[in-house]
């Protein structure tokens, strides 16, 4: 990048605003990409927790931190600048969760249960539109509530999960 802010300085200076608007696309599209990839990275960790989740029917401290954590930071990422619009709209999520998916099996099956499965077997154990669901369910909040009240709801979301009710009463 500081290459190309060498250029653009250089574009301004010189009256070459063509050339310096061409760079500013380029940044601009370099940035974009780099959110989108964090939020790839945000989205694939839900998934290998839902998936988790819904194959040990359990919720535990660390995989209710890391949902929740996951969704604040995809709510974040998402809202840009103006904080009017978003990277992904609300009905834009389905071929990303498609995609995510098939490599949150993989990473999830090292550590469903020991690690003992593999992704083939994993994935015949997974209700994969029931997982997709509930990430989209989760995902929406991040549209229908201001990051203070978000983690809140989140927890009482996660308490509906299987073994959500145990983890929210302290059982183990």
């Amino acid at each position: 990048m500081t290459q190309e802010l060498v250029e653009l300085r250089s574009s301004i200076l010189e009256g070459r605003y063509d050339d310096a608007l061409a760079i500013l696309d380029e940044l601009d599209g370099m940035s974009k990409k780099s959110i989108l990839l964090n939020i790839q990275s945000f989205l694939s960790r839900l998934l290998i927790h839902l998936i988790k989740n819904q194959v040990e029917q359990r919720l535990t401290n660390s995989w209710a931190a890391s949902i929740s954590d996951s969704i604040r930071k995809i709510q974040n990422l998402n809202l840009k600048e103006n904080k009017k619009s978003y990277y992904i709209n609300i009905d834009e999520w389905d071929s990303l969760l498609e995609d995510e998916f098939d490599a949150a099996i993989d990473a999830a099956s090292v550590e469903v249960m020991g690690g003992n499965s593999t992704p083939f077997q994993l994935l015949d154990m997974v209700n994969k539109t029931e997982v997709i669901l509930t990430a989209k369910k989760l995902l929406n909040l991040t549209y229908e509530h201001s990051p203070k009240t978000l983690t809140g709801i989140i927890r009482q979301n996660l308490a509906e999960l299987p073994g959500g009710n145990n983890w929210f009463e302290g059982r183990h």
